[in-house]
């Protein structure tokens, strides 16, 4: 979309797009309706792609589990990256993942589901935008 980046300005940060079925749910109501802690909703600092205009930086959200559950994810760019128009690099790939509470790590793919035990967190990582222009050198 125009309004997030282009000629003149850097792209706009924590921006999310189609997100069909689903919303940026304040943490308050994500924590009152499940057994869930927010632990830390961040931007992606250095996700968007470099450009002479950088596009904007995804976020990085990582969600503890307070009882065992399934957890479901459908995201996308996880394999191809927001494309840079006009010489801009594209953004970084978007990932998922589960940090057991023994501390290993299972990746997850775009579309994806993980039984998720009393401790386990979440980490969703959206993936940045893309640049636009060629950067100045």
């Amino acid at each position: 979309n125009a309004e997030y980046m282009g000629d003149g300005f850097h792209g706009t940060s924590a921006v999310q797009t189609h997100m069909t079925n689903s919303r940026l749910t304040d943490p308050e109501i994500l924590e009152w309706r499940f057994p869930v802690l927010l632990e830390s909703f961040e931007v992606r600092a250095g996700s968007g792609g470099a450009g002479h205009w950088n596009g904007g930086d995804g976020v990085t959200r990582k969600i503890r589990f307070l009882k065992a559950m399934t957890a479901g994810i459908l995201s996308g760019h996880r394999v191809v990256p927001n494309y840079g128009l006009s010489g801009g690099q594209p953004g970084a790939l978007g990932e998922n993942y589960v940090q057991k509470a023994d501390g290993s790590i299972r990746k997850l793919k775009g579309c994806d589901s993980a039984e998720m035990a009393v401790g386990d967190v979440f980490v969703i990582m959206t993936p940045g935008g893309g640049g636009y222009g060629a950067a100045p050198s």
